[in-house]
């Protein structure tokens, strides 16, 4: 059988154009986008892409926010914490490994119910978290007022301590008019003696929520996979999702 040579100079260029490639591809998780930083992990527009078909059953739906919270969660972790370089001793040598720093100095805040899923995917990324939990939601029947805002009654608040090392994450899948999200920042920044980072995580956003978030509750940072075309008259996103809550945990 005849003998191969392999160039290693050709195969060394070959693999050198492959991986100048693979880097002018490459993109960060998080973007930049106005009053927003936006998710644009693939996983992750793929699974909000399941999450608003209307054909997606509720346990479906549901385990679909789990899978966005876990791809949200390892986003964060490789969009906006820092590493560290520490020295490892393999079986066979000495060598030099890398660490995610601040992973125990996480608090992620559930605001019920809708974020109780995307919660639980989001503690498969930071297991060591600890968790809050506040209860809020807004007055339906009242309606939106004149400025596009609800009113917003908060039944219940549980928060652990939260201190200036903390990466605090507030959770709801939906960021409509911004009411519901501002009222719960609220309530984290009172009971904060700091915190290293404030994030408000949703899966979908209106342009009205994002803007009202960004300017009432300037340290916070707002995160999304989708920011979608606007607010209907009643205040849901559209074309949005429908109602997360309902649809995950099969109510109405």
């Amino acid at each position: 059988m005849p003998s191969r040579h392999i160039n290693v100079a050709t195969t060394r260029r070959a693999i050198g154009a492959v991986f100048a490639i693979a880097v002018s591809r490459s993109r960060m998780p998080i973007e930049q986008r106005e009053d927003a930083h936006l998710i644009t992990h693939a996983l992750a527009k793929d699974t909000l892409s399941t999450l608003r078909s209307a054909d997606t059953e509720q346990v479906a739906f549901r385990e679909g926010l789990i899978e966005l919270g876990r791809v949200c969660g390892y986003a964060i972790i490789d969009g906006a914490m820092e590493t560290e370089f520490v020295p490892i001793q393999t079986p066979l040598a000495d060598t030099t490994g890398e660490r995610v720093t601040g992973l125990d100095d996480v608090v992620i805040v559930t605001v019920l119910r809708a974020a109780t899923p995307f919660v639980e995917g989001l503690m498969k990324a930071f297991p060591q978290a600890r968790q809050g939990v506040i209860s809020a939601s807004r007055d339906e029947a009242a309606g939106m007022d004149d400025d596009g805002e609800f009113p917003i009654r908060v039944d219940y608040v549980k928060l652990p301590e939260i201190t200036v090392d903390d990466t605090v994450i507030v959770a709801d899948p939906m960021l409509a008019t911004g009411s519901t999200m501002c009222a719960v920042l609220d309530h984290v920044v009172d009971a904060a003696d700091g915190f290293e980072d404030l994030i408000a995580l949703s899966a979908v956003s209106a342009p009205e929520g994002v803007v009202r978030v960004a300017e009432r509750v300037p340290d916070a940072d707002v995160l999304t996979v989708a920011i979608d075309e606007e607010l209907d008259d009643d205040g849901f996103i559209v074309p949005g999702l429908g109602d997360a809550g309902d649809r995950a945990f099969g109510t109405t």
